[in-house]
C-alpha cells in the first residue's frame, strides 16, 4: 500500500468517527426528560360482580366540563351502555347500591329523547372483536365538585351495562344488568 492510501485511508476513517460522534451528540439534544400523561383529576376503578378487574375510567377536567378516558378490559365483542350513576357505591352482584343515573337536572333518559338526555347519559361502548374497549366521553357543563358537582356529598359511579343503550328510554335505555361498577374518587390512584 501506498503512503498516499494511507493517508486517505486515516483521513476518510477519522471523518467516520468524526461524524458518528457528532451524530451521537446530536441525538440527545433535543431528547426531553420522559413524558408523563397528565394526572387524572378522579377516577373509577371497574370490577365485574367477581370481583375481576374490568378496566378504568380517568376523569379530567377541562374547559368544557368533563372528559372521561376509559379503558374497559374483559369485554366480549359488542355494545354496552355506559353510565354515570348517582350514588358512590359498587355492591354485587348487580351493583344496583350505585343508584339510579346521575340526574341532576331531573331530565328524561337518553340523548334521542325529545324529553333528554340527563348528565349521566354517555353513548353506548363498542367493543371490536380481540380489542380493548377505550372511549373518549364529554360531560359537558359539568362540574367535578362544588355546587351540583358529580362528586356530591353520596359521590358517585361510572357503570357498564350488559346490553346497548336505546338511547331513548327512559329511565334506563333497556341496557340490561350492571356487568362492571367503579366508584369515581378524586386523584389519578
Amino acid at each position: 500500500m501506498k503512503i498516499g492510501s494511507r493517508r486517505k485511508q486515516a483521513v476518510a476513517s477519522a471523518i467516520v468517527i468524526a461524524g458518528a460522534l457528532a451524530l451521537g451528540g446530536c441525538a440527545g439534544m433535543g431528547k426531553k426528560a420522559a413524558t408523563t400523561l397528565p394526572v387524572a383529576d378522579a377516577h373509577a376503578q371497574l370490577y365485574d360482580a367477581k370481583g375481576a378487574d374490568r378496566g378504568r375510567a380517568d376523569f379530567y377536567r377541562d374547559t368544557n366540563g368533563l372528559r372521561i378516558e376509559l379503558v374497559a378490559r374483559g369485554f366480549a365483542a359488542s355494545t354496552y351502555g355506559m353510565h354515570v350513576h348517582s350514588v358512590g357505591r359498587c355492591d354485587g352482584p348487580k351493583f344496583t347500591t350505585a343508584g339510579p343515573h346521575w340526574n341532576p337536572t331531573n331530565a328524561q333518559h337518553g340523548r334521542d329523547n325529545p324529553l333528554g338526555a340527563h348528565h349521566g347519559d354517555l353513548p353506548n361502548l363498542v367493543v371490536e372483536p380481540d380489542t380493548i374497549g377505550r372511549a373518549t366521553l364529554t360531560l359537558v357543563g359539568t362540574r367535578l365538585t362544588g355546587e351540583g358537582g358529580l362528586l356530591d356529598a353520596d359521590g358517585a359511579t361510572f357503570v357498564i351495562h350488559a346490553g346497548p343503550d336505546d338511547m331513548k328510554t327512559d329511565p334506563s335505555g333497556n341496557s340490561g344488568d350492571r356487568v362492571a361498577c367503579g366508584v369515581i374518587v378524586m386523584g389519578g390512584g
